[in-house]
């Protein structure tokens, strides 16, 4: 018998296909059922234009059968057959498509379609066989024929005998070794629960003899080993079935079945697109944040599958990361089963589809926040976040896609409110969105620097996520309103006491502010009149971009540049402890730096920041008390 060679192309393809292509080795499986399911649908197609032949979709199936005596799996299938030069064609040469050709010819009939369209994915059986052996006899052909390769050397093909149309392949599987395991695709567990990974919703029955106990016959403490066929597949997507026929309990058991969250979604939302990109899609909203959201560990993305063959368990490329929360599957009858995730990254209709769901993402959180508030804010409590996170990165570059699903806690409602409602109850003489960041709301709430925007009766957004004020940086303006932090340098408020008043006390106190800050050196820019305080004595403001907040979550960064905020000192010269500066300043210098230095310390505890020198901050406490 002769041996026949592969074409070196195809000879060079199998090898690097076997050793690099697929990552995992059990993806073999779901090739070789994919093939077989391919095999079923061209009989039924010839079916739609042959009078002569009938199809009872319950006569056709694929059956899976492991040998653990011999070490060989079978993968069998009821389909259409190979003659031998389909077998020549189709095996002979890598790479070229049986599938592929035949969906050209049948494009657009009766709404099925070919799974596989490149014929490399039989020859990861390779990955886990020695041998590969292919039986199989053509739908109207008297005579059987056998294939058989042990990979690159080539194969043979001779006349063999089989009753029945359809093909069975044989795979010897390989001998464990030090650095893999084969003996898991002969267990029919794991065998079992590679189906149901890959292939649950391959619309043709997957059988298995499947080993189960019961009670010996006369006796109820004894057991044992039976074996009954079982359909391993559900077979029926839910993504494919009509809305109308699905209830909410439906999609939650999908939720909970695919293993997405050990919570309740929030919402779910079911997509069918027939357009210039053919897909179905059901994604889910988590109530929960995963324990794991934050860490390395986390992998977002969605489930991809071809045509209800899973091709990848995380397509991270079909989520951007401010939607990473996201759980949910996509199914596309145009994505090639055998593609990588290189080629995945390049692919215009999978970026197609991408775009279509983030804009999908996007429009139901919308309407999740209009129609179910409720809702929304329990959402917004776990993953507001990483929303904020969304609109920080990539120097803003997704702001106008997130800012209207921004909310934070306002100083008029106690409660979560957008920037669509701030701006639009703002007084018509506020030129500002105010806002005040904290650790917490108390702490923002005794803030000094508030008193003059809360007695103009203006409404302030707490900011105490770290995240926060670096994210409206990058929204600089909504609704042309620029945003204004309560410990800038100028609030664009006229206090009660008029301009004039201010500079003259700014003139007639300069030389005692110049000395204050030489006492303080480098640690402020300024010392100046306050127009903000009312009732406390001191404060501190900032001139420029970086705020005090924002000075204390970088200093608490691992890769600190030292980047610090430009600090005013502000002091109230209506306040009693100015008339004791003013003192000092006249008739004892070292006690006017004293004072100086306690309240620049008090500024500090204020901001929450911490004392360089506590000895020497308590120390001068006990001055002034003695």
């Amino acid at each position: 018998m002769e041996k026949m060679q592969f074409k070196a192309e195809s000879k060079r393809l199998l090898e690097m296909m076997v050793n690099s292509i697929y990552s995992q080795k059990e993806i073999f499986l779901r090739e070789l059922i994919s093939n077989a399911s391919d095999a079923i649908d061209k009989l039924y197609y010839k079916a739609l234009t042959d009078d002569e032949l009938t199809f009872d979709k319950g006569n056709y199936y694929i059956k899976v059968v492991p040998n653990k005596t011999d070490r060989t799996l079978t993968i069998t299938d009821t389909g259409i057959g190979m003659t031998k030069e389909d077998l020549e064609n189709n095996l002979g040469i890598i790479a070229k498509s049986g599938s592929l050709a035949f969906k050209n010819e049948n494009e657009a009939k009766d709404g099925h379609d070919i799974i596989g369209q490149f014929g490399v994915g039989f020859y990861s059986s390779f990955m886990v066989a020695d041998t590969v052996t292919v039986y199989s006899k053509a739908l109207g052909s008297e005579q059987a024929f056998k294939w058989q390769s042990q990979g690159t050397d080539g194969y043979t093909i001779e006349p063999c005998e089989k009753s029945d149309i359809g093909t069975e392949i044989v795979l010897a599987i390989k001998e464990n070794t030090e650095d893999e395991t084969y003996d898991e695709y002969l267990d029919e567990y794991q065998l079992k629960s590679i189906i149901k990974k890959y292939s649950d919703f391959i619309r043709y029955p997957i059988k298995m003899d499947i080993t189960a106990k019961r009670p010996k016959e006369g006796s109820e403490n004894e057991f044992e080993d039976y074996t009954e066929e079982q359909i391993i597949n559900s077979m029926v997507p839910i993504w494919k079935k009509n809305k109308n026929e699905l209830t909410i309990e439906d999609y939650e058991n999908f939720y909970k079945e695919k293993h997405y969250g050990f919570d309740q979604p929030i919402k779910h939302v079911h997509i069918s697109v027939d357009g210039a990109v053919r897909y179905n899609s059901i994604l889910f909203i988590p109530q929960n944040i995963p324990f794991d959201y934050y860490s390395k560990e986390f992998e977002k993305g969605l489930e991809l599958y071809s045509n209800g063959v899973l091709i990848m368990e995380k397509c991270s490329d079909l989520l951007p990361d401010y939607f990473s929360f996201v759980k949910g599957m996509v199914d596309s009858e145009d994505l090639s089963l055998n593609i990588s995730r290189e080629i995945l990254q390049h692919d215009r209709q999978l970026k197609l589809i991408a775009k279509n769901i983030n804009k999908k993402i996007k429009s139901e959180l919308q309407s999740l926040l209009k129609n179910e508030r409720d809702k929304y804010e329990q959402f917004y409590k776990s993953f507001g976040r990483q929303l904020k996170y969304g609109v920080y990165s990539d120097y803003g570059s997704h702001k106008d896609v997130l800012e209207d699903l921004l909310m934070f806690h306002s100083s008029k409602e106690k409660n979560l409110v957008t920037l669509d409602e701030y701006v639009d109850r703002m007084p018509e003489d506020q030129k500002y969105i105010y806002y005040a960041a904290g650790e917490s709301i108390d702490r923002i709430e005794k803030l000094p620097q508030a008193e003059l925007v809360s007695d103009k009766g203006y409404e302030m957004l707490y900011f105490t996520e770290d995240i926060d004020e670096f994210a409206i940086k990058m929204v600089g303006t909504y609704k042309e309103k620029e945003f204004k932090s309560i410990s800038s340098g100028d609030l664009g408020i006229e206090a009660d006491e008029s301009q004039e008043d201010k500079e003259s006390d700014e003139k007639e106190n300069k030389e005692l502010f110049d000395f204050m800050k030489d006492i303080l050196s480098d640690k402020v820019k300024d010392v100046r009149v306050s127009k903000r305080l009312k009732s406390h004595p001191v404060c501190l403001s900032t001139d420029g971009e970086v705020t005090i907040e924002m000075e204390k979550i970088l200093s608490a960064m691992p890769d600190n540049q030292n980047i610090k905020a430009d600090k005013v000192l502000e002091i109230n010269v209506n306040h009693e402890v100015f008339h004791s500066l003013q003192d000092a300043y006249e008739k004892d210098k070292e006690k006017l730096a004293l004072y100086t230095n306690l309240l620049y310390n008090q500024a500090l505890l204020i901001e929450g920041l911490p004392i360089q020198d506590p000895v020497e901050f308590t120390n001068n406490i006990c001055k002034v008390m003695v």
